[in-house]
């Protein structure tokens, strides 16, 4: 079975996902096209020798419909000859291309292969491809009465857990602090692909990250999930979640070049990180959000590792309650939780987000002498990807 390495990892910055927004003004097609030609550019690798490219995309509707991986590298000048395919797995769906690359890899399918993702929600916004339907239907109403959004269900982990609204705001300060420290001292830089505009502006530079956050003013902002018939229906909560510990809405596309180690030799190229383990878990579709707990139990037991033998971790901040319980049930050292900030201070571009911790991760172990990284990411309904990788650097 062949090893699967990943040779590099670029991503976007990080814009705004509203109008006047850094990146708004960018096709999502073309947001990933040139996150694709800086990627090929780096490694110089011939274009026509990707046998796949798989992107994650949560919202496939309106400009993110007709599979935008393939449009993207048309967009790109590249071989027509080279497919793309579309993966949703909500939040995970970047961190499961990886792992679909990976697994095609390994499986002998592929030699080389890009695994990205993509999501402009200021363009294609969070929810529309549902264009109002129930997408439960019947048969999980029965099962599974008053499912509850994501928002009520962080809500419901913070209780579970005892997260009081101090530590989820003083978490949030704490994301901000260490991106602006990661962007001011360069750390940032070489996973970054800058974005040229239509107007001959670049975008070289993450516009989401708040150096000047602090858990005073956070305080002041209102929980915005606890109204009407939830109150009535959860009279124990305390409504703690409010914009300010919660990820950001944004636009981004990040891209890897993944392929076999023999591969990569035979072209003369150095790999940065190879994936040691991966796992895939549902969880309880109530809470919802717990699914990275059991999945880093699965993955750490699938690479035969324990939690002290990972240099750093990373735990998608959809809400800060999710690294906060994940952190209850796994001690580690705050300084290797998210050691760069997360999606409160950098966004989460949904089908993107997988691709950008894991260009951040690997910048990180090679920038640390780190060794092994743990990512992890909740997911809608219940579900949880988890991936072990291991520095080459």
């Amino acid at each position: 079975m062949a090893n699967a390495v990943i040779v590099d990892a670029v991503r976007s910055p990080m814009g705004r996902g509203k109008a006047g927004g850094a990146l708004s003004g960018v096709h999502p097609t073309d947001l990933l096209a040139a996150v694709l030609t800086g990627l090929v550019g780096r490694t110089g690798i011939d274009p026509g020798m990707v046998e796949d490219l798989m992107v994650g995309c949560v919202s496939q509707s309106g400009e993110q419909s007709a599979t935008p991986g393939r449009q993207a590298w048309l967009s790109a000048g590249y071989p027509v000859h080279v497919p793309a395919v579309s993966i949703e797995r909500k939040c995970g769906s970047g961190q499961q291309a990886i792992e679909f690359a990976a697994m095609g890899i390994a499986a002998g399918v592929y030699d080389v292969v890009i695994a990205a993702g993509v999501e402009s929600m200021s363009r294609v916004p969070m929810g529309s491809n549902r264009q109002g339907a129930d997408p439960y239907g019947p048969g999980v109403a029965i099962r599974f009465p008053g499912l509850v959004s994501q928002g009520v269900a962080a809500e419901l982990v913070a209780q579970k857990w005892g997260l009081s609204r101090r530590s989820l705001d003083e978490y949030a300060v704490s994301s901000h602090a260490r991106a602006a420290k990661a962007a001011r001292t360069g750390g940032f830089d070489n996973e970054i692909v800058p974005i040229a505009l239509a107007d001959g502006g670049v975008v070289d530079r993450d516009e989401t990250i708040r150096p000047g956050s602090d858990a005073g003013r956070l305080a002041e902002l209102p929980a915005v999930f606890g109204t009407g018939e939830l109150t009535a229906r959860f009279p124990d909560i305390e409504w703690k979640i409010t914009a300010g510990n919660s990820s950001q809405i944004t636009d981004g596309a990040g891209a890897l070049l993944l392929m076999s180690e023999e591969r990569a030799a035979a072209l003369g190229l150095t790999p940065r990180a190879r994936i040691v383990a991966s796992s895939v878990v549902g969880d309880d579709p109530l809470l919802m959000l717990t699914g990275p707990i059991p999945a880093t139990q699965k993955v750490l037991a699938r690479a035969g590792m324990s939690i002290e033998d990972i240099d750093a971790v990373e735990v998608n901040e959809a809400f800060a309650s999710v690294p906060l319980a994940w952190q209850a049930e796994f001690p580690t050292a705050s300084e290797r939780l998210n050691p760069r900030g997360g999606a409160i201070a950098l966004g989460h571009p949904l089908g993107a987000s997988g691709v950008r911790l894991m260009a951040t991760l690997i910048n990180h172990l090679e920038q640390t002498g780190g060794r092994y990284g743990l990512q992890t990411m909740c997911e809608a309904g219940g579900m949880a990807n988890a991936t072990i990788i291991e520095s080459l650097a």
